[in-house]
């Protein structure tokens, strides 16, 4: 038996192998970089030299990125809750019998698994002063992308188009998992329509809230080829988000020290968030139907 035991756990181990090798090399290895290159200094090509917490207290202390920091936040605040809701009404109607039901989420899901610079090409051909489709259809010049006042909403724009069709099929999923006994025990005790949506529905769909809003959190910080592709962080830094300061920082400074420094520390905002998001649904939700 004893023998039995370990040949088994070493087919485990084996079998796990390359998943493992891939994890390590994939990231546990650079999460280990990042942290040893936030306590060094390095221009790319000269030596590597020790400063303590040195990047730390510049990262800390530059209000350029405290801005980029605000914007992604912003940005954050903008994108999430308005691609959940719509995601969520595309999904009450592509979830129901319909021929040709196939076909829409695949439409819906071709932005998220497009390249993002490719949309971001495109949407810069939308949103172009002169020749812009957006310009034409409206009959006047406005600078989408130029503007102070609408780079930002212009992003947002693009970010819940990418995206809205991603969360659409994780609701539609989350909607077809409801047993359809309790919809209709629903409709006898009264709940029909938006009753049966706010009453029923919506609980029983706070698992893939919860997924959804982790995951467009966890996008919307990690947003820069989209950006990069749009305003390069312009007008006026109003859509420099953090991903494009340490792009910045990293390449153009040539200080990755410090855009690891960076990386940490957005790191830190986003498991805040993502812990205070589990704390509020942890007692307002149940996996069991």
């Amino acid at each position: 038996m004893r023998r039995t035991t370990v040949r088994r756990v070493a087919t485990s181990y084996a079998l796990l192998l390359p998943s493992l090798i891939g994890v390590g090399f994939f990231l546990l290895l650079p999460i280990v970089a990042v942290l040893w290159l936030s306590v060094h200094s390095w221009n790319l090509l000269g030596p590597i030299d020790f400063v303590g917490m040195r990047n730390w207290r510049a990262v800390l202390s530059d209000p350029q990125f405290g801005h980029s920091l605000l914007v992604t936040i912003t940005l954050t605040a903008i994108v999430v809750p308005v691609q959940t809701a719509l995601g969520f009404l595309i999904a009450t109607l592509l979830a129901r019998p319909m021929r040709g039901g196939t076909t829409l989420r695949v439409l819906y899901a071709l932005p998220w698994v497009c390249a993002p610079v490719a949309v971001g090409v495109v949407w810069q051909w939308i949103f172009a002063p002169t020749d812009g489709a957006l310009n034409a259809v409206l009959g006047q010049r406005i600078e989408w992308l130029t503007d102070p006042g609408l780079a930002q909403p212009a992003v947002a724009v693009v970010s819940v188009w990418s995206n809205v069709g991603y969360v659409a099929l994780f609701f539609v999923a989350g909607i077809r998992a409801i047993p359809q006994e309790i919809l209709d025990a629903g409709e006898l005790d009264g709940a029909a329509g938006w009753r049966r949506t706010r009453w029923l529905v919506l609980p029983l769909l706070r698992p893939t809230m919860l997924f959804v809003l982790a995951t467009g959190v966890l996008t919307t910080f990690q947003t820069f080829d989209t950006v990069y592709a749009l305003t390069k962080g312009g007008p006026d830094h109003r859509t420099d988000v953090v991903a494009m300061r340490m792009y910045s920082e990293a390449f153009d400074a040539a200080h990755p020290g410090r855009a690891a420094v960076m990386a940490l520390v957005v790191f830190a905002v986003v498991f805040a968030i993502t812990v205070a998001q589990h704390r509020y649904f942890r007692n307002r939700t149940s996996y069991e139907f």
